[in-house]
């Protein structure tokens, strides 16, 4: 972790969108550290928010489009290797599962901002051989809001954004519903905007 902060506070924006990029590729980074640092490195580099969230965004988007590809020609066979090589992720991997099974397009966007389901919802997804822009458009969604909440809390906190992790640990069981709310309501929003569109 040491190695990724340093790489963020010398290559500022560059290094800010793989590691992002790699976050949500499933590689073993976490969101709410790394997240909360990009905010505040970005703040003290008096960086625009406006610029570090669409980028913050666009490498999400790149990130977890990786996993969908794999998940989509590698269907069940690569799931299964990962849960018999790392035998710890079988648990997020089986919620996951049942997560889409229950909501479907639904699944992706909420289980951007729910821990354990967020790490592995695009390889099943992409198992499942859900449309591509259903998933791309879910995953905006939830991703828009994850990096928004913790972004925003570093860039803030700047030199306390330690403290985001801990608030999150602390206050998660709270704070996931209203993350759910909230991204339930954006999906319900841009349908409704886009029938009203569409009778226009």
């Amino acid at each position: 972790m040491n190695f990724l902060s340093e790489m963020i506070y010398n290559y500022g924006l560059i290094a800010m969108f793989l590691i992002i990029m790699l976050e949500y590729a499933c590689f073993p980074v976490s969101s709410e550290i790394i997240l909360p640092l990009c905010g505040a490195v970005a703040s003290a580099n008096r960086t625009n928010f406006l610029v570090i969230l669409p980028l913050s965004v666009l490498a999400g988007l790149i990130g977890t489009g990786i996993c969908y590809a794999v998940g989509w020609f590698g269907g069940g066979a690569i799931i299964n290797a990962i849960k018999r090589k790392f035998p710890k992720t079988e648990k997020s991997i089986n919620a996951s599962y049942e997560r889409f099974n229950e909501n479907g397009a639904w699944a992706v966007c909420l289980g951007r901002v729910i821990p354990l389901i967020r790490t592995y919802i695009a390889l099943v997804a992409g198992a499942a051989k859900l449309n591509p822009v259903t998933y791309f458009f879910a995953s905006m969604l939830g991703i828009t809001i994850w990096n928004t909440l913790l972004i925003g809390l570093g860039y803030s906190l700047r030199e306390n954004y330690g403290r985001v992790a801990v608030y999150y640990q602390r206050y998660k069981h709270n704070l996931i519903p209203v993350l759910i709310i909230t991204a339930a309501y954006l999906i319900i929003n841009a349908i409704y905007k886009r029938r009203k569109k569409k009778r226009i």
